[in-house]
């Protein structure tokens, strides 16, 4: 499929630097079955839904994830030579898979000082901008060492306009955060607070939890010409058998399965199969969703705006059709919606 097809042009204003608050504030475009769109906020999510239906919500928690430092000097003269360091996949309980930059100033056996009490060495350059890092500390302390000296790892698209600060620290993290293990927020599960949820509870809307940890692959468009061509990147998963036994009593009662981002989607449509039902899961998943693909799990989808030419947005057209998708974000950028992860959210109902 054309690439091309999923491009879209997005005024730069229109790119959240912050999170409307309070969160439930943001702005809601639902886009119904029969492609109607719909204007409303996110406080009002639970008058869309109905009795029986399931929100499935990802726990998975960001981590302070960049971290800056330098090079321990080679004996070569001058000043430290700078690195920043993006932590994304972890190896060992003292080693991670990173991105680095410049990651063409180091090499295997180079350490780094990277704040506080982190100090590593390169064990391997594992691509042109990654290595493969060896800490000095382990498990839970090199954990609380991250926390001292990491920075939260804003997406590209918020970074490139200003410095992560301490507000990010709670505004970048969902209300579900549970499992540490993310360099970026299930952004769609940013909107909700306590009085939120206690509306919906009241609606008899009930809820599951699943864990997918979000990898900066997220953010990447898809340079590819056609998505045949286009590699996906893994994340690890895990669905529980009890989450998973409940959404398969719930949708046998004729409820609907309401996913709370993509990243709760992918995960269902990787546990779930032909048939419907929905099994337990724990591994990666590289699922990759584009227009044509017939879902199993998920019945409503609850997701923030997404970038052009991104596997995300090819996702969402796969769900509520291409055509429709483009007409609804072109509405959503007429009227001023706030874009990313930072933004407003759209509530999509899958076709007829």
């Amino acid at each position: 499929m054309d690439v091309s097809l999923f491009d879209f042009d997005l005024p730069q204003d229109l790119i959240a630097l912050r999170p409307q608050l309070p969160r439930e504030a943001a702005r809601l475009l639902v886009v119904h079955g029969d492609g109607r769109i719909e204007h409303s906020h996110i406080g009002a999510l639970p008058h869309f839904l109905r009795a029986g239906d399931v929100l499935v919500s990802n726990d998975t928690k960001v981590i302070p994830a960049r971290l800056r430092g330098h090079r321990l000097g080679r004996g070569e003269g001058g000043p430290p030579a700078k690195i920043e360091v993006l932590l994304h996949r972890r190896l060992a309980p003292d080693r991670w898979q990173a991105f680095a930059r410049p990651a063409r100033k180091l090499a295997a056996g180079d350490s780094l000082d990277l704040g506080g009490e982190l100090k590593a060495r390169v064990l391997d350059r594992v691509s042109d901008s990654e290595v493969a890092l060896a800490f000095t500390l382990s498990g839970a302390a090199l954990d609380a060492a991250i926390v001292q000296a990491g920075e939260m790892p804003l997406p590209p698209y918020i970074a490139g306009k200003r410095k992560a600060d301490a507000q990010d620290t709670a505004d970048y993290q969902t209300i579900f955060a549970r499992a540490p293990g993310s360099v970026a927020a299930p952004t769609a599960g940013l909107h909700f607070t306590p009085p939120l949820l206690q509306q919906l509870e009241a609606a008899g809307i009930s809820r599951q939890t699943l864990t997918l940890h979000v990898g900066p692959g997220t953010f990447l468009p898809v340079t590819a010409e056609d998505t045949d061509a286009h590699k996906m990147h893994a994340e690890w998963a895990l669905l529980e058998a009890r989450a998973a036994a409940s959404l398969n009593a719930a949708r046998a009662k004729g409820g609907r399965i309401v996913p709370v981002g993509t990243t709760s989607l992918r995960t269902l449509e990787t546990a779930a199969t032909d048939d419907g039902q929905i099994h337990p899961f724990e591994g990666e998943t590289d699922i990759f969703i584009t227009p044509g693909y017939s879902f199993k799990a998920a019945d409503v989808l609850l997701t923030n705006f997404h970038l052009p030419r991104s596997t995300l947005f090819m996702l969402v057209c796969a769900f509520a059709g291409t055509e429709v998708m483009k007409a609804a974000y072109a509405e959503a950028i007429a009227a001023r919606y706030r874009f990313y992860s930072y933004g407003d959210a759209c509530l999509l109902f899958r076709p007829a």
